[in-house]
């Protein structure tokens, strides 16, 4: 296919799923700058591989898939600019989410990467446990297993009232 047909199905897929897609790398991530900058490098690899991801049966599943396993590389090469970054973050960026997304987005900070990413992409995202598995390379019991974690970590962190996701309008 040429490169401008290519180019224009990313662009319809970017119209329909983008906001979609960061809303779930936010879950992800923990953090809106963070999930925007990965899911715009998945579109931008969708342009680079366009015989991929043309060939895919779910493009948005595709780059859903590119973007966690962009996160995981960032994750793994950037652990200090990592966690530098959320003190650099303008405390505004944070200023029109609601309280109850703020300590949500906090607790999911604080889990293990492989249950924030399960407990993201299935009840954020709303995908079925297959799909989550395939989008994380991990076989389906293991994700089975991570949801049921990160579930009741997740409980006990939004339960506890001395728990440190309490909302702030500055990111960590």
């Amino acid at each position: 296919m040429p490169r401008e047909s290519a180019v224009d199905r990313v662009q319809e897929v970017y119209a329909t799923s983008y906001r979609r897609l960061v809303g779930q790398l936010t879950g992800v991530t923990g953090d809106p700058v963070e999930a925007e900058d990965a899911v715009m490098e998945a579109f931008a690899r969708a342009v680079n591989a366009r015989r991929s991801f043309l060939a895919a049966d779910n493009p948005e599943a595709w780059l859903r898939t590119v973007a966690v396993n962009v996160t995981r590389t960032r994750w793994r090469r950037g652990r200090f600019f990592r966690d530098v970054s959320h003190r650099l973050v303008a405390a505004e960026s944070y200023d029109d989410l609601p309280d109850d997304r703020l300590a949500l987005l906090a607790a999911l900070r604080q889990l293990p990467a492989a249950q924030r990413e399960a407990i993201a992409l299935h009840h954020l995202a709303d995908l079925p446990v297959h799909e989550v598995a395939e989008a994380v390379g991990a076989p389906v019991g293991t994700v089975k297993a991570r949801l049921a974690r990160g579930r009741a970590a997740l409980a006990e962190l939004l339960a506890d009232p001395q728990s440190d996701t309490h909302p702030e309008r500055s990111p960590r």
